[in-house]
């Protein structure tokens, strides 16, 4: 598996897409993380973080268009000069979610944010569609779908925050309508910042609406201490069949080195629920979700994949011995 992102000119997992499309060049938006309100320390210290404090976040004030169709078309050649000869299982390029666009940058312009969203979805489009055409697998970034609850939609209850999150879900399908479900996963993330989490909204109230995207893979958290122990949902909920879990093995925001047995156990606390096919090991999140960011050191962050390749195997010797 391989990852890479290249970014034209803002180099953030979601906020590179005001590089791209035309209609944002509003003022700034603010964002206020519930679960960090009672602490103002650490509010201060991860908002004081390099790169989140460089990160440009302007409204959307005008009609949404694209703006910059070479540059998804430079990631796709980016990473298949990365590839080089290689022949990897397979290769995906990231990509940010209608509903993750409409997190970040507040709408100014369109009159409601049904409309937002499908302004959205339309535009980027060809964006998801290039990079599959371009032989490679597409990922979208979906935060807005964990993450959302305590940021965009904190002040909403469950049920009407669910509501908006299967909006955020068919404004992404309308714009995935072209392309074959098994060409994409979704990454469900509470966000990849060292804070207590406690409001994070648990992932067995949001799975169904993941399962609801046209997206054959679903990765999401999974071993931090906030989601560690998750997988027991499993033991209630019905995988669907057409669907593939990639839980988190190895966590994104800390420098200790997950021992390879901890990785196995966890790739097997799924594939004993779900099915042995039906796991791919993965990370929490990504390790440079914006250039800048300290959390881990790159050298840690190998270390870490390297571990997680030896669980893997592990688990696989364990489920196909």
């Amino acid at each position: 598996m391989i990852w890479i992102k290249g970014r034209s000119v803002e180099r953030y997992y979601a906020t590179y897409v005001k590089d791209r499309l035309a209609g944002f060049g509003g003022t700034g938006n603010t964002f206020v993380y519930q679960d960090l309100v009672d602490f103002p320390n650490l509010a201060k210290r991860v908002f004081s973080d390099p790169g989140r404090s460089r990160r440009k976040t302007p409204a959307c004030n005008g009609p949404i268009t694209v703006a910059d169709a070479g540059a998804v078309r430079a990631d796709v050649e980016n990473l298949r000069a990365a590839v080089g000869d290689e022949k990897p299982g397979y290769a995906f390029v990231t990509a940010a979610s209608p509903g993750v666009i409409s997190l970040f940058f507040r709408n100014d312009y369109y009159p409601s944010q049904d409309a937002y969203l499908e302004a959205i979805a339309t535009a980027m489009r060809s964006e998801y569609e290039t990079i599959v055409a371009g032989g490679f697998d597409l990922q979208v970034d979906c935060p807005d779908l964990a993450m959302g609850r305590h940021i965009q939609y904190a002040s909403l209850d469950l049920a009407t925050f669910r509501k908006r999150a299967y909006a955020h879900v068919e404004a992404l399908n309308h714009a995935l309508s072209n392309i074959p479900p098994e060409r994409v996963r979704i990454h469900l993330c509470w966000g990849n910042y060292e804070g207590p989490h406690h409001c994070d909204v648990p992932l067995a109230d949001i799975v169904d609406i993941a399962f609801a995207v046209r997206a054959n893979s679903i990765s999401f958290e999974a071993a931090n201490p906030r989601h560690g122990h998750e997988w027991a949902l499993f033991e209630i909920v019905k995988l669907p069949p057409d669907k593939v879990l990639i839980p988190g093995v190895v966590e994104s925001k800390s420098n200790f080195v997950e021992h390879p047995e901890l990785i196995a156990n966890r790739i097997g606390n799924y594939a004993k629920l779900v099915g042995r096919e039906n796991v791919i090991a993965g990370s929490d999140c990504g390790f440079g979700t914006w250039v800048g960011q300290a959390a881990v050191d790159p050298d840690v962050v190998w270390a870490k994949f390297a571990a997680m390749a030896e669980g893997a195997r592990i688990a696989s010797k364990r489920f196909w011995s």
